[in-house]
């Protein structure tokens, strides 16, 4: 009830920031980037912990996809807040049930590895690149906003990046990780990126620092669950080639 209770007040006050950010104070550029790291994205997180015990729950796809049509229900008439939570449980949601198909640990610790050069490239010089250069509107679509207080514009980040901060979190409850430190390192990866891309005046890939953020949370333990996995792969390796040997 404790969750449900946070996660009904927390969806209230996020409501009505939404509906009525736009008449609230106007304050510097950088005024308005520590109120969009270290307040709105927490909070916007937040969510997704509240929730995380539905990650074991049954029909996710069928929730994401309902999700889907509100967001664009939502969309087209012009009620962007609704579309925005919409969109950030869907994909929740989403990154819930893809975790099902991780076996292990070391599969998402590959992922964490490898997803943020892909999107580096993405953002760089592929698909994210084009579209945000070019086809501005789509993006905005198929992404999260954070709206700055006072004005009329937004934070935006990718569904991708919702999709792997929900993946990173579940993981790290399924697995016996930190839990509570790798969802505060990752929601302070956003708000770092959004520096980056400040500073940079230009796009910046949000998934390097997420991965990052996963991965210093729980890279001891990480370590201490992977390596017997090793050794006993080294251990039958070598009884294999021993076995050969004696064969021989």
């Amino acid at each position: 009830m404790g969750r449900v209770a946070a996660l009904l007040v927390l969806g209230a006050a996020l409501g009505l920031y939404y509906a009525f950010h736009d008449r609230l104070w106007s304050a510097s550029t950088w005024w308005d980037i520590a109120f969009i790291s270290l307040v709105l994205i927490p909070a916007s997180f937040a969510l997704v912990w509240l929730v995380l015990p539905l990650r074991r729950g049954r029909g996710l796809v069928a929730v994401a996809l309902s999700l889907g049509i509100l967001a664009w229900a939502f969309h087209k008439a012009g009620w962007n807040g609704a579309e925005n939570f919409c969109k950030l449980f869907g994909v929740t949601a989403i990154g819930f049930w893809f975790l099902g198909y991780f076996e292990t640990l070391s599969w998402v610790v590959l992922v964490a590895v490898i997803i943020p050069w892909v999107d580096l490239y993405s953002v760089w010089r592929g698909p994210t690149h084009h579209i945000t250069e070019h086809h501005i509107n789509v993006f905005n679509t198929f992404s999260f906003a954070f709206p700055i207080p006072g004005e009329d514009n937004s934070a935006n980040l990718g569904l991708p990046d919702l999709l792997f901060f929900a993946l990173f979190l579940s993981a790290a409850s399924r697995f016996g990780l930190r839990v509570r430190l790798t969802w505060a390192l990752m929601t302070l990866s956003f708000g770092a990126t959004l520096c980056l891309a400040v500073v940079s005046d230009r796009g910046f890939a949000a998934l390097p620092l997420l991965a990052l953020g996963f991965l210093l949370a729980n890279g001891d333990l990480i370590w201490a669950a992977l390596r017997p996995a090793a050794q006993e792969g080294r251990a039958a390796e070598s009884g294999t080639r021993s076995s050969g040997q004696s064969d021989a």
